[in-house]
């Protein structure tokens, strides 16, 4: 139900913001900025309060924030009172997020599966909501997508009060009475946890900078296609993802994940320096599946390798942490990716984003002689 919300918004925001507010690219651009601050402030406090309020409380308010801000957003006649509105939407999603990953790190033997699923309704249900929002706008109203998303919201907070949530591994309630900066400072000196996070950042940046802004372009521009060929093209990459999630999650628990990450971000590279060369609509269609595909199977891995080596009660600010850093690749992508292309040319980002994809698959492998220090 939360994905579901968020997709029937996206793809209806900017309509919304020019019919009201008569925004420009520029207004459009700066809603998911202030929305990743939103996330940004507030995924690390989440990870400290998770378990010296309770995850239940904090899960039903964050998705209470989300329902509120969608309210007052289809309410407000001012676009700055609008950014300030969607900013506090973004703490809400960063409330429940947060909780809901370290629920799925807590899952132990079966941590990796548990993250591959999340993932998968993730962008399920994002898929599903984007293909209705537009629908919903023309067919019922501007405003009904946000009421759409506030319904969602409300669902999803009394299924996560009605249904039980797993209680924390160990005895994660202890971790609340020593020192914040201590406990900060013994998760992000744990062996592969800052390469974990910046693995996981720089993939959230590949991912909204490459992907999301540039791939549509790059496949009409080079492809030569219509609009509505780049349409089938994303759909197909978002299919390709699914499947890689799919099958990650068919895939034993107690492997070794390093080495197969690095594989895998090194098969990302790979797919995202050649596709400047992939002109054939036909060849534009294989490298869609894989790039959707090449993303989905490294997507779950930093987390859960995360989890593996942190104690299970340090989890929660181990996952703000890396939400924190991953919402700054998502801030930072963008930016860095569009300003590439602009001074390179369109290639420019998909062979940079390959380098830098490239250079953590070394580390990876630099990364896999030093022992975990949590099961």
């Amino acid at each position: 139900m939360f994905n579901l919300g968020q997709g029937v918004l996206r793809p209806s925001l900017p309509l919304y913001l020019q019919q009201f507010f008569g925004a420009n690219y520029r207004m459009v651009t700066v809603i998911p900025t202030v929305f990743g601050a939103g996330k940004w402030i507030a995924n690390l406090p989440t990870g400290y309060l998770l378990d010296r309020l309770g995850r239940r409380p904090l899960m039903i308010t964050g998705l209470a924030v989300i329902a509120s801000s969608d309210i007052a957003s289809a309410l407000t006649a001012a676009y700055g009172v609008f950014l300030g509105i969607r900013s506090v939407a973004g703490i809400g999603w960063a409330m429940f997020a947060t909780v809901a990953t370290t629920v799925m790190v807590d899952r132990g033997a079966r941590r990796g599966r548990a993250i591959s699923r999340l993932l998968m309704a993730e962008t399920g249900g994002a898929l599903l909501g984007s293909i209705g929002g537009g629908w919903l706008y023309a067919a019922v109203g501007a405003t009904s997508p946000f009421l759409f998303e506030a319904a969602c919201m409300m669902v999803a907070a009394i299924a996560a009060g009605w249904l039980a949530l797993p209680p924390p591994l160990l005895n994660a309630s202890s971790a609340a009475n020593t020192a914040h900066g201590h406990r900060l400072r013994t998760v992000v000196r744990v062996p592969g946890v800052m390469l974990m996070s910046i693995i996981n950042a720089a993939l959230v940046a590949v991912q909204t900078g490459v992907i999301v802004f540039l791939f549509p372009l790059s496949v009409l521009e080079w492809g030569h296609l219509a609009p509505e060929a780049v349409g089938y093209l994303v759909g197909v990459s978002v299919m390709g993802r699914l499947l890689a999630l799919w099958l990650v999650s068919r895939l034993p628990d107690r492997w070794n994940r390093l080495p197969v990450l690095g594989l895998g971000l090194l098969g990302y590279a790979i797919v995202l320096a050649s596709l400047p060369l992939v002109m054939h609509p036909l060849l534009l269609t294989i490298w869609s599946l894989l790039i959707g595909a090449g993303a989905g199977f490294v997507a779950g891995l930093p987390t859960a390798i995360i989890g593996d080596r942190v104690s299970p009660e340090l989890h929660g600010i181990a996952v703000g942490w890396l939400r924190t850093l991953a919402d700054a690749g998502m801030i930072v992508g963008p930016l860095v990716m569009g300003t590439l292309g602009d001074v390179g040319g369109l290639a420019a980002p998909f062979v940079g984003a390959a380098v830098l994809v490239c250079a953590l698959a070394w580390a990876c492998y630099r990364l896999t002689a030093v022992p975990t220090t949590a099961s």
